[in-house]
């Protein structure tokens, strides 16, 4: 059985998408849920069907662990199951940004620990429905030793979802890729409040980018992640940003519905990054301020 930690989006996009009576979802501390997760689930062709996900029992032995919660709630969570768990059941990563990933290995060095880097698209227009927004393609790879032999295993057991996953040997740099995206739109999307691809031609997003560009690709030259020059980074930032055009950004969302965003492990990890290596980031720390001051505290 495969439990899923975290009943956001993304879980239950993974829910719905994995073969039928093989996924449950993990109770928080604390939680005794009764009743099955249900929700309508709008595929990629349209149709819609009926899903009901049942909770993790007591009883039950998962080989399985994906943790689909936001990144800020991760290191808690897996705390909270983590001495029930068997010590070699994998656990897969699905945070956005970067620095919790590294925390949970750190915690658990001994425990196959996993990360995945998705471009899968998926919504929650309302509380009992997920839209499978739009197709992408899963990378997973190792974060700890124990990790490296279940990575084919894992990759082949999320493939039978009939989404795209790959086996990924440098998962850090996936990770790094996906960061540059999510930082270079997602802030300047929740503090426009506009969808992605409207930032291009906004003011702010023109007077920011270059500069921002440019801080990014010196925390990766120093962190062992270059071959991107800033114009480079900005052109795939954009490019992105064109090619989601319609889409709302998940620090967006946060903010329209009243969530804590990720800012801290997106642009907010550059900052902390930055300190730690002496590079100065001011336009990270500008656009992480500003997207804490519209977040609700």
């Amino acid at each position: 059985m495969i439990a899923i930690l975290g009943a956001g989006s993304l879980g239950r996009l993974w829910a719905a998408s994995l073969p039928a009576h093989d996924t449950a979802f993990i109770p928080r501390p604390g939680q005794t849920p009764t009743e099955s997760v249900t929700y309508r689930f709008q595929a990629l062709d349209g149709t819609e069907r009926p899903v009901a996900i049942p909770w993790l029992a007591s009883t039950d032995r998962p080989d399985l662990i994906l943790v689909t919660t936001k990144a800020g709630d991760t290191m808690q969570a897996i705390e909270g199951m983590a001495a029930a768990l068997p010590v070699m059941v994998p656990i897969v990563l699905f945070q956005n940004g970067l620095g919790s990933q590294q925390a949970v290995a750190e915690r658990w060095p001994g425990r196959p620990i996993l990360a995945a880097s998705t471009t899968e698209g998926a919504n929650r227009p309302s509380p009992d429905s997920v839209i499978h927004a739009g197709a992408g393609e899963t990378w997973v790879g190792a974060l700890t030793d124990a990790g490296q032999s279940h990575v084919a295993p894992v990759v082949e057991r999320l493939a039978t979802s009939a989404m795209t996953v790959h086996a990924e040997h440098h998962i850090l740099g996936r990770l790094w890729q996906k960061l540059v995206i999510n930082a270079g739109i997602n802030p300047f999307t929740a503090i426009l409040d506009c969808p992605n691809g409207d930032i291009v031609t906004a003011d702010f997003f023109q007077a920011h980018i270059d500069d921002l560009c440019t801080e990014i690709a010196q925390l990766m030259a120093a962190s062992g992640q270059g071959g991107s020059d800033a114009p480079a980074l900005r052109t795939r930032i954009e490019a992105v940003a064109r090619a989601t055009a319609d889409n709302t950004s998940s620090m967006r969302s946060d903010m329209l519905q009243g969530r804590p965003t990720e800012i801290d492990y997106i642009n907010g990890y550059l900052v902390r990054l930055g300190q730690s290596l002496a590079i100065p980031t001011p336009v990270n720390q500008m656009l992480t301020e500003r997207v804490k001051q519209l977040s609700p505290r």
